[in-house]
Parts: structure tokens; sequence; C-alpha cells
């Protein structure tokens, strides 16, 4: 019986190392090494392109178990910003994001896949302007490892589009939609 149980527990413990576990991750929104942009077109006859400056998030990512994955970010509305300070003024109005009643949008990823070509695809639910809907981001795996600071950092990048009227924001001339580019660089907890 002691036989047993002693290769049991060596059993376990030869398995327990090669066993991964998800490493949680804050993105890095103080160092300025993550960013939230858009691009809208303008009319139709150009392109308008911002970033929201104020977000945090989490995510977790063990790169043994990619569809294990999670991922929460908070974005402050009211910090859209398009270099353009009356433009800024006139989209967080009521007139389109309304950012003084709906400060805050929230993606809550519900599964993430693994595409197996180093591509994944993160599926989950946004919330903005009030309403909540079911978006896809196509994402890529950038790198991760130890920083110079003593920390270990994983990134990503990603895109989406989201429809305007799926959340119940203005239209302006034939542009229905906006692109949103994502770069996330999360330092493990």
């Amino acid at each position: 019986m002691k036989k047993t149980l002693a290769a049991l527990g060596l059993a376990a413990a030869t398995l327990l190392p090669t066993m991964a576990v998800a490493d949680n991750y804050v993105i890095d929104t103080k160092g300025a090494h993550a960013s939230i942009n858009f691009k809208v077109p303008h009319l139709g006859y150009s392109f308008i392109k911002g970033r929201f400056n104020d977000f945090d998030g989490e995510f977790s990512y063990d790169p043994a178990n990619v569809e294990a994955s999670t991922v929460v970010v908070n974005i402050d509305t009211t910090s859209l910003d398009s270099n353009h300070a009356e433009r800024d003024k006139h989209i967080r109005s009521g007139d389109f994001i309304n950012a003084s009643k709906f400060s805050t949008a929230t993606f809550k990823s519900t599964s993430v896949k693994d595409n197996g070509d180093g591509s994944i695809t993160i599926n989950g639910d946004l919330t903005l302007h009030g309403k909540t809907n079911p978006i896809s981001i196509a994402a890529n795996f950038i790198g991760a490892g130890s920083d110079p600071w003593g920390g270990y950092r994983a990134g990503f990048e990603g895109t989406t589009r989201l429809e305007l009227k799926d959340y119940g924001i203005a239209v302006m001339g034939p542009s229905s939609y906006v692109d949103m580019e994502l770069h996330v660089e999360g330092v493990r907890k």
C-alpha cells in the first residue's frame, strides 16, 4: 500500500510541472503600451482616425491552452480623441455616442478560439451606448517574454468592425460602421 501511494505521489509530482496554468495580466495603459484606435468613414470621401485615451483591463493567457483565455476591458468613452476638439465634442454628444450618459463601454470575452495558424478569434459581448451585442475580434499573438524591469509581458493585436446601428448610434451619410484596431500589451500579475 505504501509503495502504491508513493508511486501515485511520484506520478503526480512529475505531471504537475507539465500542466500549464493560465497567467493573468494587467493591460499596460500606464506605460502607454496599449491602445484602442478607431477609423470611421467620413461622408464616404475619407476616414477619420482616433483613439480612446483612457481604458483599463486584464486578460488571462495560457499558450498551451489558448481557448481557456479570457479578456475584460473597460473604456472611458469621454476620452474619445480624434485630434480635433470640436469634432470630439460633437462625437461625444447625444448626437452620437452620448458619452455623458454612457461614459463606459465594456468588452467581456465569452470564448477564445485558437485558429491553429498563430491567429485567434476572441468572441465576447460589447456594451456600448447602453446596448450589448456579441462581437468577434480577429487577433494575433505578437509575443511574450521578460521585460527590462523584471516583469513578464505578453502582447496581442486585433481588429473588429462595429455596425453603429447595432448600438443605436446615429449614422452620418453613407458611413454605417467603425473599424476598431486594438493593441494590447499586458504585464503578468
